[in-house]
């Protein structure tokens, strides 16, 4: 069967969209780094969703490539200058794009000389928050974990448990074939005693009788 064509256009369903964009995202960033290496280009992509998060990549520096890309207009004229729209949307991502790039510095705690008492304050605070979610993340991956262990340590007790019972009954059955055994071995021998006591019996009758004929009695 050959593969549908896609009709290019807005997706309404919104999940749809969201599965969508996150997999074309990937697959033009992995285009973008196979170009990269397979050709040693410099690349620089940002990407805006629909909500306004900002996704970027670049193959080295982004800083150094935006400034390349301002020293350089003339690589985008390619056959007319951008209109005034387009160059105040350039500036506003680049813009926002240092200020992101700016406060994921700040989370990193680098470049905090330049803050005041409650930038600090606030960062420390974004900091706080994060640290919660990350210990509670962490809290519930160890909940699992020992809940699993205890999961496995609960089957090895039964299986231990079932172990021991087979062991005490085979145990068992053989304590009761040694004592049929030794039972079978006392009847056979007060057999033979008894068959000895009375073949040891009969000569004496017999001599008693022939006295008895030889007296006359």
């Amino acid at each position: 069967m050959t593969r549908q064509k896609i009709q290019i256009k807005k997706i309404d369903n919104i999940a749809a969209r969201q599965v969508t964009f996150s997999k074309r995202r990937r697959g033009l960033f992995k285009k973008a780094h196979e170009l990269a290496t397979l050709c040693d280009a410099d690349i620089a992509l940002i990407v805006f969703s629909a909500s306004g998060k900002l996704f970027d990549y670049s193959s080295s520096s982004m800083l150094e490539l935006l400034r390349r890309h301002n020293m350089l207009p003339e690589l985008n004229n390619f056959s007319q200058p951008p209109s005034q729209l387009e160059k105040s949307a350039y500036v506003k991502l680049t813009e926002e794009f240092a200020a992101k790039t700016k406060e994921l510095r700040h989370m990193k705690g680098e470049e905090l000389q330049g803050l005041g008492i409650e930038e600090l304050k606030q960062l420390e605070k974004l900091l706080e928050i994060g640290l919660n979610r990350v210990i509670e993340t962490k809290d519930e991956k160890f909940l699992k974990e020992i809940g699993a262990v205890k999961e496995k340590e609960a089957l090895l007790m039964e299986e231990n448990q079932r172990l021991r019972n087979k062991i005490e009954t085979l145990n068992g059955d053989q304590q009761e074939q040694q004592a049929v055994a030794v039972v079978g071995g006392n009847s056979l021998g007060s057999k033979s005693n008894t068959s000895n006591s009375s073949s040891s019996t009969n000569p004496n009758s017999q001599d008693y009788d022939d006295i008895s004929l030889k007296l006359g009695l």
